[in-house]
This record gives C-alpha cells, structure tokens and sequence, in this order.
C-alpha cells in the first residue's frame, strides 16, 4: 500500500515570540519608582538595578544573598542550559535542500509582497514527505501549526502561478539571502561606573581604570593594540588613531567580538558629554557595566535610541583567590526575556564556567534585541528590499536562460523578442557533437562527453550514441 504523503512547511521569516503586554500608559497613570538618590539615601546594601521611575524595563537578578560561600570548582548552572540562541530558519535552505534535488519558484503576491519559494521531496523511513519553505517580508503573520502553514501555501498567496528559477547558480543567491541576519562579529559596550556616579556624565568622564576593573578586562579578553589591527574592530578606527590605540577583543565559539571600553575610549577636555565615548558605546545594542562598588545603575541613565539591555556586574573579593561577580539583567520591554537563566542567588565565581555564561549571555541578549519594535521595522524593511533583490535576479536571469529580452517580455508569452539565451546557445553546441548516420551495429551503446563553448556560455556536453568516438566539428 502506498505510503501516506505528508506536507514539511517551514518559513523562513523569524517570527515575534508572542508576549502579552498591557496597554500604554501615561506617567500620570503611574506610581513612581524611588529614585536612584532616594535610594542612595536609605541603608546599604542596594540592588545592582534600579528601575527608571516611570518603568519602561524589566529586571532578572535580584537576589544575591548567598547563604555559604560559593564552590570553585561548582559550575553556575547546567551546562545544558548554557546555549547560544541562534536564528534556526536561516539555515534550514544550506541544510535541507541545498546541494540536493529540489526545486525554486518565484512569483509577486498583490497583499505579501515578493514571494520566493523551494520544495524537495523527502522519503524518511516508510514515510513520503514534501518540504516546503516560503519566504516573504513581513515579519508579523503568526502561523502556529501545520494546517496554517498549508493554509498560507494554498490559499493566502493569492497568485496565477509560480514561476520555476531556471538559472543554475540560483541556489547560491537564495542562500545569501536566507542567512543575511547571521553573524559572526559582535560589538559590545563596557561602562564603568565608580560608587556613587548616577549620571552619564559621571560614567563616560572616568578616565582612570582601577586593579579591579583592569583585572575584570583582562577576563573578557586581550588588550590589543588597534593600529593595523586585523581582526573584527567593531567601528573603531585601526588606521589613523581617532578612536583610542587599544582595546579588548576575543573570540567566542568562532565569534569575534570587540569591547568597547568607556575608558579606553578617546577622553576630550571641556566635553561634559563625552561625545566621542557616547558615539560608539551609545551606538551598541548591549552593554556591560562594571560596578566597583555597591552604586544602583538605572537603565535611563545612558540617553540612546539603540542600547536595549545591560548586563550588570559587580565585583566581590577583588584580586584573590576568591574572586565572586553578582550579576543582574535589564532590557526594555519590548525585548523579550532571553536565556541563559540567572541562577539563584545570582552569584558567580570568576572562572571559564561564568565567561561561557556571561558571552552567552550578552550574544542571546542581542539576538533578543533585534525582537524589539524598534530593530524588528528595521530588519523587515531590510528583508523585504533583499528580497526584492533576489526576486529580481531570480527573475532576470530565468529570463535569460530562456532567451527572453527585456521586462516587457513575460514568462507566459513562452517567447521573446530578444533572442539568445541558453536555448540558442544550445543550438550551436548541437553541431560540436553530430551522431553518424549508420553506426555499426556492433557497436555498444556507451555516453561520451566534449567540451564545447559559444559566446555566453561554455558546457560539457554528454552524448549518448552507438559510436562515442565519432564527432563531427561544425
């Protein structure tokens, strides 16, 4: 009996997680949070993170009351749980159908947009299956089961037809495209902020780094030197010296990151703001902040549209064997909560155990970002005009393989005016490969091959005859 046939589909759009929030509300609306000089005010210890007044964040990480002192050799959490979130749909093209059989279609959808899709048949086990993945632009349809996902192949794409991609080097423009939103590279700002500094101007005017915060840089990575540095710089200058002469990099899991240093950063007399500091570190997505000592930090203290979390540490039992960091998470609320978990009270001995944690951490922490209202629009109108690229190549280069002229010739006129293409190439390389009339009978079938070439393109041609070795050149 016939196996049952079953449908795969998979998009390749990364979709918003869904998270209930309430509706907006204005600051009348609100019950202040005390501020960061009312809390100064009261009786130590403080939390690392304080609230803005008016909200707008949320915080992980509050309790850091440990009842004995932490294990060395005891690593913070499971090493299961320490996972980096990467975007699973991207890959799914290099990995499925790539390099394997398959087939490309294009088409225009009136209400999606530019459409680009790929199907493979699959047989697993006993069982038949048709995978199907559908790309388009926007990032706001959630489809959350199988039969929606049918149901956006076969009756939401309201088109005639789909076009079939007839250009050979199609697969290599769809991958490029799918995995657009991978990176290897990161760029992460450090701030360091002294007891008792409450302001951005507090924090970017430290020029001097203390034992402790040197010790915390080395820990993160090596101090390079940026003249002619060849590695991922991350926007700094390596050529003329005009943000600074060192730095601190490392490579993670075959990532490169790039720290920027708030002290490392060019200092300027007579700049309160500290400009040339706030244009790079103010530009990041994420941030560390080093706390020497026991000083709430408070996510608005820093004005800019692009920092969307921080990652707060502060240092115990600097310089000794026993080193410990306590840690707190704040992020917008618009960004989405992003693993891994702080433990529990979230304390961490310094080793490779909380470094694993820590730049996993901070790459989920960007990932998530890019959930955000504000980077989501972003990387939509993004998509959609690579997309728009890729259909246009996609559509260009089919037409020239069937020897189609210009945009005013269509797939479904069947012919076009301008001539040439693969088909009238192939013409010619007919006659470098001519079968003799009356091949002797004795003669076993056998496929021979020859190199021929024309204008535009060049072949091997494969020829399956009773006599293999008889060309005749035209």
């Amino acid at each position: 009996m016939r196996p049952k046939l079953k449908f795969w589909l998979e998009a390749s759009v990364c979709r918003l997680d869904s998270y209930l929030f309430s509706l907006p509300q204005t600051e009348e609306d609100y019950i202040p949070y005390p501020s960061v000089h009312e809390v100064l005010g009261r009786t130590s210890p403080f939390p690392l993170i304080l609230l803005p007044q008016f909200g707008g964040y949320w915080i992980e990480g509050n309790n850091h009351e440990l009842k004995e002192a932490p294990e060395a050799d005891q690593p913070p959490c499971p090493a299961s749980l320490v996972k980096l979130e990467t975007n699973s749909s991207a890959k799914i093209y290099r990995k499925q159908f790539m390099g394997k059989e398959h087939f490309n279609y294009y088409t225009m959808d009136a209400a999606l947009g530019h459409l680009v899709f790929s199907m493979k048949y699959d047989v697993i086990g006993d069982q038949e299956h048709l995978r199907l993945m559908l790309r388009y632009s926007s990032y706001y349809s959630h489809i959350k089961d199988v039969l929606l996902h049918l149901q956006l192949v076969c009756e939401e794409v309201n088109v005639d037809r789909f076009y079939p991609v007839l250009y050979p080097k199609a697969s290599r423009l769809i991958v490029t495209f799918d995995e657009h939103v991978i990176s290897n590279n990161f760029k992460f700002g450090v701030i360091y902020q002294k007891f008792g500094q409450t302001s951005e101007e507090e924090l970017f005017g430290n020029m001097e780094e203390s034992p402790s915060f040197v010790e915390f840089l080395e820990f993160l990575g090596h101090k390079i030197e940026l003249h002619d540095f060849k590695g991922f710089r991350g926007g700094l200058d390596v050529a003329h010296g005009q943000t600074g002469t060192e730095s601190v990099y490392t490579s993670f899991h075959n990532k490169e990151i790039m720290f920027h240093v708030s002290t490392k950063l060019p200092y300027t007399e007579g700049d309160s703001q500290q400009l040339q500091r706030k244009r790079h570190i103010g530009n990041d997505i994420v941030a560390i902040v080093f706390q020497e000592e026991n000083t709430p930090f408070v996510p608005d203290m820093i004005q800019s549209n692009f920092l969307h979390a921080y990652v707060v540490v502060q240092v115990e039992n600097a310089r000794t064997d026993n080193v410990t960091y306590k840690v707190s998470v704040t992020a917008r609320d618009d960004v989405p909560f992003f693993g891994p978990a702080l433990p529990d009270p979230a304390v961490f001995m310094k080793g490779p155990e909380f470094r694993e944690f820590l730049f996993t951490k901070l790459i989920n922490a960007e990932y998530a970002c890019y959930k955000a209202e504000k980077f989501a629009k972003l990387e939509e109108r993004t998509r959609s005009a690579l997309l728009e690229t890729l259909y246009e190549e996609l559509h260009a280069n089919s037409q020239s393989m069937m020897g189609l002229g210009g945009d005013e010739d269509k797939l479904e006129n069947g012919a076009g005016a301008g001539g040439g293409g693969f088909f009238e190439s192939f013409k010619l390389m007919m006659r470098c490969a001519c079968l003799p009339a009356s091949p002797p009978p004795s003669s076993p079938p056998r496929v021979s091959s020859r190199f021929c070439a024309t204008e535009r393109f060049s072949a091997i041609f494969y020829v399956y005859s009773e006599n293999p070795t008889s060309f005749v050149s035209v």
